[in-house]
């Protein structure tokens, strides 16, 4: 035979896994002369010169029953190109396959897939809050109760602050509250002369309505002790009575004359004698030392001294 017309049953055209396809045999697939298994039929004869197709054309093997229906799908020509692959279990009756199940995937919204404990994370973030805001409360209760307990301290704006004191806790050296200046009822001071303590009129406002009277005689007097803070001018006020016409008085402080005397005068101008209808008060400016001073008001020669007087005090600022 010459070469290249060797025919198409040269042993390289058996099939060397023919083996593989015993269920086309099975289901009475004709092999060919060559003996082999898996080809479409007995008249299936290789064409000189013409290249067999590829062996991975296992879909058109035999005639294989499918899912027990008696039915037996169309046989593909050998040598053509399968329209649409698909593996035999795909069809009914096929070998079922093992599925291995898809594993959830963390984080997914949807399905029985687990997403993040996302409550656990919130609870976790409240409760490290709380447990902040808990040991902030504490430290500012435990800072105060040392405060208290010290008395004192020191606040976060950096000011100290002064323990409570009571009255008598204050040192003898320390700032005090001033005192209130002086007032003395005519009534309660030194009396000299003819001076002497009456109730008769009406208006006096010294304990019990007392007031002095007799002063209109030479050396009469009336002294008063004003104790004083704080060295300095001040001013004398005075409250008399008056039968409706001026008056005046000497007026010495600590023994000395203090200038003019002090007027005594018809201020509201009355003209009822009246001694309860002429109560008013005069005033005269007055150099007092710290501490204790005295105060005198007499009748001297050429004092008009008919009048009566209810009280004396001492003011800072001018009447």
């Amino acid at each position: 035979m010459a070469a290249g017309t060797s025919g198409a049953n040269t042993p390289e055209d058996d099939d060397p896994f023919g083996y593989l396809y015993e269920d086309g045999r099975a289901a009475g697939a004709q092999p060919p002369r060559s003996g082999g298994y898996g080809y479409p039929g007995p008249a299936a004869a290789a064409q000189p010169g013409v290249p067999r197709t590829s062996y991975n054309q296992v879909r058109t093997v035999g005639e294989r029953q499918y899912g027990g229906h008696g039915q037996v799908p169309q046989q593909q020509q050998y040598g053509q190109p399968n329209a649409q692959y698909a593996a035999p279990e795909t069809y009914p009756g096929g070998a079922a396959t093992r599925q291995s199940p898809i594993p959830p995937q963390r984080g997914a919204g949807g399905g029985g897939g687990r997403g993040p404990n996302t409550k656990g994370l919130l609870l976790g973030a409240i409760a490290v809050v709380a447990v902040v805001v808990i040991g902030i409360t504490v430290a500012i209760l435990t800072n105060g109760d040392k405060d208290d307990k010290a008395g004192g301290g020191t606040p976060s704006s950096g000011a100290p602050t002064a323990p409570e004191k009571s009255p008598g806790d204050e040192p003898s050296g320390g700032e005090e509250t001033p005192k209130a200046l002086p007032q003395q009822d005519a009534a309660t001071l030194k009396l000299g002369g003819t001076a002497a303590l009456a109730k008769d009129i009406k208006g006096a406002e010294g304990a019990d309505g007392a007031y002095v009277t007799g002063f209109n005689a030479l050396g009469s007097s009336v002294t008063w002790q004003a104790e004083v803070e704080e060295s300095g001018r001040y001013y004398l006020s005075v409250r008399y009575a008056i039968p409706a016409k001026d008056a005046n008085a000497t007026l010495s402080v600590n023994d000395k004359p203090n200038g003019s005397p002090i007027g005594l005068k018809n201020f509201i101008k009355s003209s009822d004698p009246n001694l309860e209808k002429n109560w008013q008060t005069t005033w005269a400016p007055v150099d007092l030392k710290k501490g204790n001073n005295t105060i005198k008001l007499s009748c001297e020669q050429g004092n008009q001294c008919d009048a009566v007087f209810d009280w004396l005090k001492i003011t800072t600022e001018e009447p």
